[in-house]
């Protein structure tokens, strides 16, 4: 082989899913930039948003940073939203035990965000309010994005292959078919507002109290069948990142998910955000409070996200947004990272605290305390209550076996799921 032959050969470009997947086998994979911008406008007031980038799941030790980005859009005052946003995040750590590794935490993180949730609301409303408030809460640990939610806030991925994906459900009582009956089967009235001559308007809701939304941290007039579990999605993106757009219904009621996306693709986060704004009130004006969060996921050696190509919608969407299979394997899995595939990791969206909560919190014979898994309180034997006891488990079931409730969190367990009257009356302490 000649000079040039071999200049030619050595000049010839490397695929870049070849160049990632080598770095995956050396194990050189770094972990992503996490840029961010906000934008909003108010018209009520009641829009809030956290942005916390210095989080640690060993706390003091840089290398187990994480982040989070919310929003909250509260009504009917402000109180449950400023309340979730300073107590949320808190409320869903401590509920990851402690020394665990990474990927363990990242596993138990789903759990924490149900027992987070319904532990705000429950502390919330013991102070006597009566706002409440949707949450869009998203962490973001390296490649891997857990999203939870409860209303009608929206998180969506852009990703590299320029498909859009929702990462959240709407739980809004006019488009939720499986939550309108939820909501009824556990003693609520769903109906529409009616006016003089007995006309009935406007979206449906939920009575007494009047609010469109199945699940809420908070709105304790309305009664508890409205619930704080949310919903939770958990995925990993490919080393290509991504772009999330986090955002009050003040955008979602005005543009779709794909014009959001499309909206500010290549342009820096910061800009981006006032750009999914702008384009919302170009479509109808400024009618409710609107709060936009963009966080771009980027690669370690690419300064900005790379311009996403627009991609027509068809069946091979499929291919890069798989769920993951129980039997693919840690080799399998970096196959699908390396050639651009969102994998699902997580998700799971029941209403029903025993569906979410497992059944892996093993009692301590040694100790003899129970501790609760909502409120986490330890509790003596004669005070801690499993869920897996009462008349609906068979026989089979084994109470001593945890999960453990407290008397407290048992009542706010069977409020929720309709077994005892709900207080609309609250008490300020």
């Amino acid at each position: 082989m000649s000079k040039r032959e071999m200049s030619k050969v050595k000049q010839s470009p490397v695929p870049l899913a070849t160049l990632i997947g080598r770095e995956l086998r050396n194990g050189k994979v770094e972990n992503p930039f996490v840029k961010y911008g906000q934008a909003g406008l108010a018209k009520k007031g009641e829009d809030y948003f956290l942005i916390k980038t210095d989080c640690h799941r060993v706390p003091g030790d840089p290398s187990t940073a994480f982040s989070v980005f919310a929003v909250f859009d509260g009504h009917n005052g402000i109180s449950a939203a400023i309340y979730a946003k300073e107590n949320l995040l808190n409320n869903v750590v401590s509920a990851i035990p402690q020394d665990i590794s990474r990927d363990a935490w990242l596993q138990a993180l789903p759990r924490a965000l149900v027992v987070g949730f319904v532990k705000t609301d429950t502390e919330f409303q013991k102070k006597g309010e009566t706002s409440g408030t949707t949450v869009t809460f998203v962490l973001v640990d390296g490649w891997t994005v857990t999203v939870a939610s409860v209303g009608d806030s929206r998180c969506i991925l852009d990703t590299q292959g320029g498909v859009v994906s929702l990462l959240t459900v709407d739980h809004r009582l006019e488009e939720n078919v499986e939550e309108r009956e939820r909501v009824t089967a556990s003693g609520g009235e769903v109906g529409r507002l009616n006016v003089f001559g007995g006309n009935a308007v406007g979206p449906l809701r939920c009575w007494p109290g009047g609010l469109c939304l199945s699940r809420s941290i908070g709105d304790t007039d309305v009664g508890e069948y409205i619930v704080p579990i949310p919903h939770v999605k958990q995925v990993k993106l490919s080393n290509a990142g991504g772009r999330l757009i986090i955002a009050s219904d003040g955008i979602w009621d005005t543009i779709s998910n794909d014009t959001a996306a499309m909206s500010c693709r290549g342009l820096p986060a910061e800009l981006a955000a006032k750009l999914v704004v702008k384009e919302a009130l170009r479509s109808r004006g400024l009618k409710d409070d609107t709060t936009c969060l963009v966080v771009d996921i980027i690669p370690s050696d690419h300064p900005v996200l790379p311009p996403t190509p627009r991609k027509k919608h068809n069946m091979l969407t499929s291919l890069f947004f798989g769920k993951k299979s129980e039997n693919s394997t840690n080799k399998a899995t970096s196959k699908l990272s390396a050639v651009g595939v969102v994998e699902e990791l997580f998700e799971e969206g029941s209403a029903m605290l025993i569906e979410r909560l497992g059944k892996d919190f093993p009692f301590n014979k040694n100790s003899e305390i129970f501790r609760c898994a909502i409120c986490q309180v330890d509790q003596p034997p004669g005070n801690g209550l499993s869920v897996n006891s009462g008349p609906f488990f068979s026989p089979a079931s084994k109470p001593w076996e945890g999960p453990f409730l407290c008397t407290n969190c048992r009542k706010k367990k069977d409020a929720m799921e309709g077994k005892r009257p709900s207080t609309h009356a609250v008490t300020a302490q």
